[in-house]
């Protein structure tokens, strides 16, 4: 290689570093351009309906966001925060009891393969009285070190997550406002040759993301569906703020469904434990409705994304770029399946010709 082509690949390879020092960064302007995208969808709607100004348009479909979110913040969150208090009352008991009843049953348990006195009974473990512990001095100040260690690591988690948030949403409405020059200086960091191609790829991606997020919609109204539907046959309270918060947590893959089981298990639990424990099987089987079933069906009708590749793509993401990469998955692959397919499958792999064989 000559002097010119070893610093062609210097300076590749320099470049290739320098983006994956910077890949968390890159996947928050991703985020903001995936959350543009929504808000130019919306202004694009109302400005069919009705004509204006794009700043208006912008600002009204904002209003109307938050409008929505403050009525789902005001459907979900008092209900839940006045059962969280009782349940915190509760709980103590309730984990004693559960307690007491497991113990009780590998008592039964032993005693019939065993005998009688193989094992110590409750009252040898204590857990049929209160029991008196007095922690010292040194034990009790390294317990309360950790505590506040604890609180400030959370904070400081907290605030870094409030920060990222808010330069998502910061570049996102930037973006929304005049998303034309935006996209006029991503294509000039196309060669020149390539840049009408690289419209028309660009406006397939957004067409794809625009897909993706109706499929989203469409995925999460089914869980919302059936959740009110379990909720109701199990007779469990709040049907319709523990059914929003599993439509709304159904937006982050693996993790969100996973959250959304806890708090009407709680409230459940206040009831009867055989409640919650029906919350659980039946939250379980209509998540596997969702990732198995609907979620499948929807990608591939929206977007041609098959279920193998999206669960990939989950998988890869969040080994590469943590939790933001397992949130970010699904339309990461869809902008990636949308380029491969153009750029590398059209424009390069099917352009080469098959090389006969020389005689």
């Amino acid at each position: 290689m000559r002097l010119p082509q070893w610093l062609l690949l210097t300076a590749f390879i320099a470049a290739i570093v320098l983006l994956w020092s910077l890949r968390e960064l890159l996947l928050l302007i991703f985020a903001a351009v995936v959350l543009a995208m929504a808000l130019c969808t919306l202004v694009g709607i109302l400005r069919e309906r009705r004509p204006m100004q794009r700043p208006l348009a912008l600002l009204l479909c904002i209003l109307g966001l938050l409008l929505l979110v403050a009525g789902a913040a005001g459907v979900v969150v008092p209900p839940f925060l006045e059962e969280f208090a009782l349940l915190l009352q509760k709980l103590p008991e309730a984990g004693q009891t559960l307690v007491r009843l497991g113990l009780g049953w590998i008592d039964s348990i032993s005693e019939a393969i065993y005998g009688a006195d193989a094992f110590p009974d409750l009252d040898q473990l204590g857990l049929n009285g209160p029991r008196q512990l007095v922690p010292d001095s040194s034990s009790l100040a390294a317990g309360v070190g950790s505590g506040l260690l604890g609180l400030l690591g959370l904070a400081g988690n907290l605030g870094n997550g409030v920060l990222r948030l808010l330069f998502v949403v910061a570049v996102a409405l930037m973006i929304s406002i005049q998303p034309q020059a935006y996209r006029n200086v991503g294509l000039q960091l196309i060669p020149s040759f390539y840049r009408r191609r690289g419209r028309r790829i660009l406006d397939q991606c957004g067409a794809a993301l625009s897909s993706w997020m109706v499929g989203v919609l469409i995925s999460s109204l089914a869980v919302f569906v059936l959740c009110s539907i379990a909720l109701t046959l199990l007779g469990v309270k709040l049907v319709l703020a523990n059914a929003l918060l599993a439509g709304l947590l159904n937006v982050i893959p693996n993790v969100g469904p996973t959250m959304s089981t806890i708090f009407p298990m709680a409230v459940a639990l206040l009831d009867a434990p055989w409640k919650a424990a029906a919350v659980l099987g039946a939250y379980v089987v209509i998540q596997n409705i969702e990732s198995y079933v609907i979620t499948p069906s929807v990608m591939h009708h929206q977007v041609k994304l098959l279920p193998g590749l999206t669960l990939a793509a989950q998988f890869l993401f969040t080994l590469l770029f943590g939790p933001l990469g397992l949130l970010m998955a699904l339309p990461l692959a869809v902008v990636l399946q949308v380029i491969i397919r153009e750029v590398v499958i059209h424009d390069v792999l099917d352009r080469w010709k098959r090389l006969e064989p020389v005689r």
